[in-house]
């Protein structure tokens, strides 16, 4: 697989929330850390996206908003 993205983080599905139309999918990098992903529920169906399964993160944005106290 290429892609043009060049963040790309190797998770494990942790949850998957299914609603009418999306699913939010929270994944568990290696460190521990958590990330949260939002994909249609067709799309969940269609990866097979369940507890455990191995799936890479994909991560391509034009803007990265930062914060601080």
């Amino acid at each position: 697989m290429k892609l043009s993205a060049r963040n790309m983080l190797d998770c494990t599905v942790k949850s998957v929330t299914t609603g009418a139309v999306n699913a939010e999918v929270t994944l568990t990098l290696s460190d521990g850390q958590e990330l949260v992903s939002v994909v249609t529920l067709a799309s969940a169906e269609a990866l097979d996206l369940q507890p455990g399964k191995a799936v890479k993160a994909i991560l391509k944005a034009s803007n990265v908003m930062l914060a601080v106290e």
